[in-house]
Order: C-alpha cells, then structure tokens, then sequence
C-alpha cells in the first residue's frame, strides 16, 4: 500500500516554517489519494487559520455569522442562514447570541418596516478587523519563509482552487 502524507513518518528536520515538522513528499498514485491529501492539507489550514480570532468568547458558527453579516452588509436573518447552510431557528439563536454580546444590531428595513435586517455593530467591526489582520499576519509570514518556487507555486495554486470552489 503506497504511503501518504496522513501515514508518512515524520522526518527529524523541522520546516522553516513554525515548528510542524516536514513530511516526506511522496508521489500520488491515483487522483483519490491526491484529492484526499489535498483536502486534508486545506482542511489543516483553514482550521489553523480559524484559530487567529481577535475574540475567543464566541463561539465558530457565531464568529461565522458575523462574519458574514460584515462582508455581505445589512441582510435578513434568512440570507444570513442560507448563507450559513442552516435552518432560520438555528440562525436565530445564534444571531441573538451576537446581538446580546453587541456584535451585531436588528434594524428595521427602510424599505419594508416589517422586515427586520442584521448589521454589524461597530464593536463587531473590530473583531472582524482585528482578525483578518491577525490571519493575514499569520499566513504571510509562513508565506514569506518559503522559497521563491515554493510561493510562485502556491499563488498558481490558488488560481487552481479559486476555480475548485467556484
């Protein structure tokens, strides 16, 4: 059975960047393993980067939320949950969480007063601010400790995965 990344031992040397330690880099057989290694890698990432939040009191699927009602600007509780891929009652006690906390505002709808819009609250702003530069921080230093080929190959990379999530 051909070893992958997940198996692989870890080699003694550390990367240059942080202190993971390096696996071997080992050829892919078949597209299943390639895929599977790639999404374990992505998914590696992305859970590290969620891990550069400005606020640890909340909660993933509350930062989530917020989030989203920062990036998409006042918008129902209804969008916010298709947004989220969850149910509207699910939505709505995460939302009343935020709103506790003063993350995040009901308003009414200027164009339809019984239609009740989310915003983010200037404290939420922050939070919201505050981590895209921590994770911007985290992820360019890691990127600039790589070699030149190694970033001329992860920004066609992202052009790649760009269109995988499109």
């Amino acid at each position: 059975m051909p070893e992958t990344l997940a198996s692989a031992p870890i080699a003694a040397d550390t990367a240059a960047v942080g202190s993971t330690p390096r696996r071997p880099a080992t050829r892919r057989t078949s597209t299943a393993e390639q895929s599977t290694e790639l999404r374990l890698a992505v998914m590696r990432l992305a859970r590290r980067l969620r891990q550069e939040r400005a606020e640890a009191e909340l909660s993933a699927a509350q930062f989530s939320a917020l989030m989203w009602t920062a990036a998409e600007g006042p918008l129902t509780l209804g969008r916010l949950a298709e947004l989220e891929r969850v149910t509207p009652p699910s939505m709505n006690r995460t939302v009343n969480c935020l709103v506790d906390g003063g993350w995040i505002a009901r308003e009414a709808s200027p164009d339809d007063g019984r239609k009740v819009l989310l915003r983010v609250t200037e404290p939420g702003d922050a939070i919201v601010r505050e981590t895209r530069r921590r994770r911007e921080a985290w992820l360019a230093k890691r990127f600039a400790a790589l070699t030149a080929d190694e970033r001329e190959t992860l920004v066609a990379a992202t052009a790649i995965l760009a269109r995988l999530t499109g």
